[in-house]
């Protein structure tokens, strides 16, 4: 964790994809964070104290004691928590709108797609009890689609929204597991390079390393 002084940030989270992206945001940002753990695989995501913050049981979820007016705020929901410490601290964020909109046309891309179906291939090719071939074929075939929006989208730039922003974290954590997603990396040359500069920052390292 970053030594700059201030109160630090709460963050509930376990060892996910989801989970990886505050902290990366908080070592990129410079702000104090504790991580409180949530051990998904023992169900305490639906224990009372976590539903008050994060009332879809879901981690990530942050309480900051210096949130606007000085007063705490909770933040559940990753890309809603992105967006609010890019905000609170101006990094990673722009304030120019036409920026911003690029930016959070690819962080709506991640959280409301590029996740959720990486996750459901997860599920059906490794953790379901059952390994149904319909389920696995549909997801791994939506899993490569995506992975071919990524590699259009890199190419001839080298971050989602030209400059690194919450874009590239929030994607990136979710594209690093491309080995358990059916994809061949070998055949996305955009996707290997930006997924290699982003795993150099020391603020990534740190972050992946938190949990």
């Amino acid at each position: 964790m970053a030594a700059v002084s201030g109160r630090p940030i709460d963050v509930h989270t376990w060892s996910t994809p989801n989970g990886w992206k505050i902290p990366i945001m908080l070592e990129e940002c410079g702000l104090p964070y504790r991580i409180v753990p949530v051990d998904i695989a023992k169900n305490e995501q639906f224990a009372p104290d976590f539903l008050a913050i994060s009332p879809n049981n879901k981690i990530p979820a942050i309480v900051d004691p210096e949130g606007p007016g000085g007063q705490p705020i909770s933040v559940f929901e990753s890309g809603a928590i992105l967006q609010y410490l890019g905000r609170k601290t101006g990094q990673f964020y722009p304030a120019d709108e036409r920026a911003r909109v690029l930016v959070d046309e690819w962080l709506f891309w991640q959280v409301a797609g590029f996740g959720p179906m990486l996750g459901q291939t997860h599920h059906f090719k490794i953790y379901a009890p059952e390994k149904l071939p319909y389920a696995i074929d549909r997801f791994t075939a939506e899993a490569k689609r995506l992975y071919g929006v990524l590699e259009r989208r890199l190419e001839g730039r080298a971050f989602l929204a030209d400059d690194y922003s919450i874009a590239d974290i929030a994607t990136f954590t979710w594209a690093k597991l491309n080995f358990k997603q059916g994809v061949d990396i070998n055949t996305l040359p955009n996707v290997a390079r930006w997924l290699e500069s982003i795993l150099a920052r020391p603020a990534v390292q740190r972050g992946l390393a938190a949990i």
